[in-house]
């Protein structure tokens, strides 16, 4: 589960930094797996897993990142549509 944990954060930061204008509904949800498989796999070997430490942390920031940039493009074309600039 840690493996999983780290790749899907891995996945989520990499659709935040790159495809949040279409994708950003992606890394929001596989951030959100990312983080549960985390905290299940630090939850089972509590001791000396580094990866799941870092595929929770991974997938915080991506999770975050994600909805942020996610928001903030879909703010900025609705803005677009009222003020007329889109046809």
């Amino acid at each position: 589960m840690a493996v999983a944990s780290l790749v899907l954060g891995i996945v989520s930061t990499v659709i935040g930094v790159i495809f949040a204008s279409l994708f950003g509904w992606v890394g929001i949800i596989v951030g959100i797996i990312g983080i549960v498989l985390g905290a299940l796999s630090k939850k089972a070997q509590p001791q000396g897993n580094g990866m799941a430490t870092a595929g929770l942390v991974l997938s915080i920031i991506g999770t975050v990142l994600s909805s942020i940039t996610f928001i903030a493009c879909m703010a900025c074309a609705s803005s677009l549509g009222v003020s007329g600039m889109l046809f």
